[in-house]
């Protein structure tokens, strides 16, 4: 198994993961409010994973990309918040529907910015991606309330946000870069909580414990993906949210989607299915070629 069908497959458990902790995040803001719930989910997360870095003796905190850290995690706050707040206004399928605009943009700026090659399948697979995402929306045909905004501009930072960590992920571990992410986003967040605190309920507390763990093999997986293969390999695999939000969306939430959501989510599917074939007939390790893997 090559390395971009590895990053392909890690990137489809974060993808799932992604979905699952949003679905978590839902459940807990029935009761606490957005800046409550993003401070435990990163606060709760950052004690998942304490015991890896005392077992590292804190040199997991080592790093040549100190300034790139704190860039990524400032981005990271109003994203958080951003998206965690949009959960309680439009359904799963539909955040995840408007934040497929984002892996488009990340690979524009991969090929711009990182200087990445993209194919013309990776290309095609791409166009089939969007065309599903504007079947989902029919935009000028639905009514986008705020929450649909909230995620646009969520996407649009998560595309900053994955750049620079793939710029990091040529030096850093992906645990390096976790835990810098869950340091600092706890720090930046935490006044905020104080601020505007909302008392938690047992029930609550349950869900965002859920959501930082499940997030936090999100992380894992992505960043990992991230070392093995180009950005325009990995992101249309996020595509696959849409399935899982519906899936999730409909038995939890009794969020049913119309027959455009199923519509467009068979093209993003099948954009994956394409890029994913094509990856593993040609058998090329473009990102072993060009991105120095640590041992």
């Amino acid at each position: 198994m090559n390395n971009n069908i590895k990053a392909v497959l890690l990137a489809t458990v974060a993808s799932f993961c992604a979905v699952l902790m949003a679905v978590f995040l839902k459940l807990a803001q029935t009761d606490i409010n957005v800046f409550t719930a993003g401070f435990l989910r990163f606060f709760f997360g950052l004690i998942v994973i304490f015991p890896f870095i005392i077992k590292s003796n804190f040199n997991i905190y080592k790093t040549n990309n100190l300034k790139f850290h704190l860039i990524r995690s400032m981005i990271n706050v109003p994203m958080m918040i951003l998206g965690f707040a949009a959960l309680m206004y439009i359904p799963l399928e539909q955040i995840k529907a408007i934040g497929f605009l984002s892996p488009i943009l990340v690979v524009i700026l991969s090929v711009l910015i990182l200087k990445e090659k993209i194919y013309i399948i990776r290309i095609l697979a791409l166009i089939i991606g969007f065309v599903g995402v504007l079947i989902i929306l029919r935009p000028g045909i639905i009514e986008i309330n705020i929450g649909a905004y909230m995620v646009l501009l969520s996407g649009l930072l998560w595309s900053t946000v994955i750049i620079i960590t793939k710029f990091m992920s040529k030096e850093d571990s992906p645990m390096t870069i976790l835990t810098y992410q869950y340091t600092f986003v706890t720090i930046f967040t935490l006044p905020l909580a104080l601020i505007y605190w909302t008392n938690p309920t047992l029930h609550s507390l349950y869900y965002v414990l859920l959501a930082a763990i499940v997030g936090t093999v999100l992380h894992l997986c992505i960043n990992n993906s991230y070392r093995l293969a180009d950005l325009s390999v990995i992101q249309p695999v996020w595509f696959t949210q849409l399935i899982f939000a519906s899936v999730f969306g409909f038995s939890i939430f009794g969020e049913i989607p119309d027959g455009w959501t199923w519509a467009g989510g068979i093209l993003v599917f099948t954009s994956v299915l394409i890029i994913t074939y094509r990856e593993n007939y040609l058998k090329k390790d473009i990102a072993k070629k060009s991105i120095p893997l640590k041992s």
